[in-house]
């Protein structure tokens, strides 16, 4: 009953306005004020040890090296890159935007940022070129769930704070997932261009312009594979490849595209330190809100009604897609890993699930909801860059948004999937 009496007081908040971070904070102060109110002055300790972690500062710096990569120029020539390996295929930018994100998922980490980076040049380059409007903001949202999924990622950095997973582990465990999403998207946008006639005029081929795109891409393409080889290498930490991909992102700008300014680097500050703030804060809050969780045995409860069910191992793995596709749809993704790592991934263990297998489809699942309304931050960032209402964008998604659930039904069935690098890298 106590249980009933916290997650009532979070919808409430939730429901008046309240931001999450505050809301899960203020359920578990009203909570504890009415029925343990001797724990109250545990909660600041509980809400430091949540936020002081070493692998936490991986979170803030590949943020800030995505923000850096955007006004440093690297974002540009990524997307003159691909522009010039993709020429033959047919469909064109709307290629250009998967591979493009594809890469950009490599450095930044965040879906949110490659919505935001490459959209706001490659949507208003595909409309010119014929493009539907619905089409171009759609490709764009549903690329970028790539972003979280393709090693470095944010929300990896996460999960492997709450589970102990290896991040290095978990970076090789995302990759394949990443990968193919982005492949059966390619095909895709071949498919439907090749119906509608997506297809750029063709152009003579310049091979002075080709070898400038393909040399001047090549430093923006090293950095993903410095961060995935130097952590899944163990040669440093991901805190210390983050650390690098700042100062990597830093000297690529000012010196060698030189399009980096001071005060490009004190914007990305801020934006880093604002967006980074607000995760800590649902961090150390989510710590309290799972700790009451787990003084209520809330965990073992649930544990026992699935172990009671006795469903099979796919079973269990399609209900906990189907859980991870509805919690999406209405909790951020840092949240969400928050919330249902301590309560779920017991209870996929005693079903033969390991933690990598279990984080890659949590994540991949976590992603589609960054594209399905209401909350959708990648939805809420197109929509600030071509102002289209935010259902008639997810409606240009839906089709490539198939394609991530194809393969997080894929992941959920064959473990093997998530297991190949790492086992092949040691793990």
């Amino acid at each position: 009953m106590a249980v009933v009496f916290l997650l009532i007081g979070l919808i409430v908040f939730a429901a008046i306005g309240v931001p999450l971070a505050f809301s899960i904070g203020a359920s578990c102060i009203t909570y504890l004020s009415a029925v343990r109110p001797m724990f109250l002055s545990m909660m600041p300790q509980r809400i430091w040890n949540g936020v002081y972690s070493e692998l936490m500062i991986a979170m803030p710096l590949f943020m800030l090296a995505g923000e850096l990569m955007n006004t440093g120029g690297i974002t540009k020539r990524i997307i003159n890159f691909c522009m010039q390996i993709l020429r033959p295929i047919h469909g064109g930018l709307g290629e250009v935007n998967i591979v493009a994100s594809m890469i950009f998922g490599g450095i930044s980490g965040s879906s949110v940022a490659d919505t935001s980076a490459l959209g706001s040049i490659l949507i208003p380059a595909m409309e010119e070129k014929g493009y539907p409007k619905s089409a171009s903001a759609g490709i764009t949202v549903a690329s970028s769930t790539m972003g979280m999924i393709i090693p470095p990622s944010t929300p990896m950095v996460v999960y492997a704070m709450v589970s102990g997973a290896s991040i290095g582990a978990l970076f090789m465990a995302g990759a394949v997932p990443g990968i193919l999403i982005g492949l059966t998207q390619l095909v895709l946008v071949f498919l439907f261009s090749h119906k509608n006639g997506w297809h750029p005029v063709r152009e003579a081929f310049n091979a002075k312009a080709f070898w400038h795109d393909i040399l001047a891409g090549i430093p923006a393409l090293l950095m993903p594979v410095f961060i995935i080889v130097c952590v899944s290498g163990g040669v440093c930490t991901a805190s210390e490849s983050a650390g690098v991909a700042v100062l990597y992102s830093i000297l690529v700008g000012f010196f060698l595209y030189r399009e980096l300014t001071w005060k490009a680097v004190w914007n990305a500050l801020k934006k880093t330190l604002i967006a980074s703030s607000s995760v800590m804060i649902i961090i150390g809050f989510t710590q309290i809100f799972t700790w009451i969780l787990t003084i209520q045995k809330v965990p073992d409860i649930i544990a026992n009604f699935f172990m009671s069910m006795n469903v099979s191992r796919i079973g269990i793995a399609l209900m906990f897609d189907v859980l991870i596709l509805v919690i999406g749809t209405f909790i951020d993704v840092s949240p969400a890993i928050l919330l249902l790592t301590p309560i779920m991934l017991p209870v996929m263990e005693h079903y033969g699930f390991t933690a990598l297998q279990f984080g890659a489809m949590m994540i991949t699942g976590l992603a589609i909801g960054l594209v399905t309304p209401p909350v959708g931050m990648c939805l809420n960032a197109c929509n600030k860059i071509n102002r289209m209402p935010i259902i008639d964008i997810f409606k240009g998604a839906a089709p490539y948004v198939l394609c991530n659930v194809i393969v997080l039904i894929a992941i959920s069935v064959w473990p093997d999937l998530t297991a190949f690098l790492p086992r092949l890298l040691g793990y």
